[in-house]
């Protein structure tokens, strides 16, 4: 008998697609952050992501079986992540938990590791002349 998981506990899929699409009308709207995306649609990027944190968090192995190892410092290594940047990304994430109605515990534990993730992720110093 498995242990339930972080991912089963919280709803699943609607739970991580409602997370990850509420993330990214932050992002849209961040045009420093919305910087960071190449792509013309930010759908991919959303795929990518909520594809991540299921496999992350006990879900499906989805991402695992088509992108490898997250291997996430070197994926976002092309491009700068500030601290500054980092903090903008926690924030949107941070409002797109605030949509989710979790348990305290469960919503403690998924912005912890958000912020954890955040941190990790800082590849660059602030730029004197960024404003």
């Amino acid at each position: 008998m498995s242990e339930e998981t972080f991912y089963d506990r919280v709803g699943g899929r609607p739970t991580f697609e409602k997370l990850v699409r509420e993330f990214y009308r932050g992002v849209a709207g961040d045009p420093p952050l919305r910087a960071m995306y190449p792509e013309e649609d930010l759908g991919p990027a959303e795929e990518r992501l909520r594809l991540f944190l299921e496999q992350y968090w006990g879900g499906p192995k989805t991402y695992g079986e088509t992108r490898g190892h997250p291997r996430l410092r070197m994926r976002h290594a092309p491009f700068r992540v500030t601290p500054t940047q980092a903090e903008r990304w926690v924030r949107h994430m941070s409002n797109a938990c605030d949509t989710l109605g979790l348990s305290p515990d469960d919503d403690h534990q998924l912005r912890e590791y958000l912020v954890r993730a955040a941190q990790f992720m800082i590849n660059a110093p602030e730029d004197a002349d960024a404003g």
